[in-house]
């Protein structure tokens, strides 16, 4: 006795349908809604634990840079100087990322806690408000904003 089978696409066959239909040109989507939108908003939709961590990396850059401005931008808190990013903060599902601008080589960093090779900056992941090094954030946050001014200065 023979059975009816349902035919199927091949792997590749789906795997290709898939990747067409999350190809969309970026101009359909257009400007996020949240750009240039307050950062408070970002910070009450975060879980308490990463909240905490947020709003003290927060301090520390109006503590550093009382000049900064902070935004939403690509959906996550940006600080600025005159228009020059001097630093940002990323929310993931378990811990927080303190990005700072800059080229490599421009943070200190003995003990090795910057993350990242990237050409245009490193970042900070923590975990829990606990693991936060202030005095080494302090230290990095006046050389972000002093890098920031002299990008600005090097423009003028």
């Amino acid at each position: 006795m023979k059975t009816a089978r349902k035919q199927t696409k091949a792997p590749s066959q789906a795997r290709a349908t898939t990747t067409k239909a999350k190809a969309a040109p970026a101009a359909k989507w257009g400007q996020r809604a949240d750009l240039g939108a307050p950062i408070d908003g970002f910070l009450a939709r975060k879980p308490p634990e990463l909240r905490a961590i947020l709003e003290a990396l927060r301090a520390e850059v109006e503590r550093a840079a009382p000049a900064a401005m902070g935004a939403i931008k690509w959906g996550m808190p940006f600080f600025t100087l005159d228009g020059e990013m001097m630093c940002a903060l990323a929310a993931h599902k378990a811990h927080v990322n303190l990005i700072l601008a800059g080229p490599s080589g421009t943070y200190a960093d003995p003990e090795g806690r910057l993350e990242g090779d990237g050409k245009t900056g490193k970042h900070l992941k923590l975990r829990a408000l606990a693991e936060l090094p202030r005095a080494a954030v302090r230290a990095w946050l006046k050389t972000a904003a002093a890098t920031a001014r002299a990008k600005i200065k090097k423009s003028a």
